[in-house]
């Protein structure tokens, strides 16, 4: 487990993936919905791995996995003063923990984080995000 947002990995390639989707309500559920439903079936190279419990809230590719999730809570460190990076069109903030590089959407109308592991060399963990955009642009509005 990490942390309190509790994605885990069961065992590798042994069985799916476990990770615990956050629980949005409203619009914002629609949105990951859509969100779920433009992903792309291979993330920068990595195919697609099956996620336990399954939900539209979640996606993973790879193993060690990019993890995906959909509709968490705004990021406690994420300030008004915060640097964010922008990843063509997408606007993007920037933590990491001992594990993993995390990467939250900002200015969208739902927070989408995107996990990738430290095992991915820290001048490409952006590469992934790569290929997110255009399903992010096109399913995850603005913030008004």
């Amino acid at each position: 487990m990490v942390g309190a947002l509790a994605v885990g990995c069961s065992g590798g390639s042994s069985g799916p993936l476990t990770v615990n989707p956050p629980s949005p309500a409203g619009q914002v559920a629609t949105v990951c919905g859509a969100l779920h439903d433009a992903l792309p079936r291979r993330l920068d190279g990595r195919p697609a791995t099956p996620v336990s419990p399954k939900s539209a809230l979640t996606a993973a590719w790879g193993d060690p996995a990019v993890v995906l999730r959909c509709g968490v809570g705004k990021p406690a460190e994420l300030l008004p003063t915060s640097e964010t990076i922008d990843v063509n069109d997408v606007r993007w903030f920037f933590h990491d923990t001992k594990d993993a590089y995390i990467f939250t959407t900002y200015g969208r109308a739902a927070f989408v984080e995107v996990r990738v592991p430290k095992s991915v060399p820290r001048e490409q963990a952006t590469a992934p995000l790569v290929d997110l955009a255009r399903p992010v642009l096109d399913s995850v509005p603005v913030a008004e």
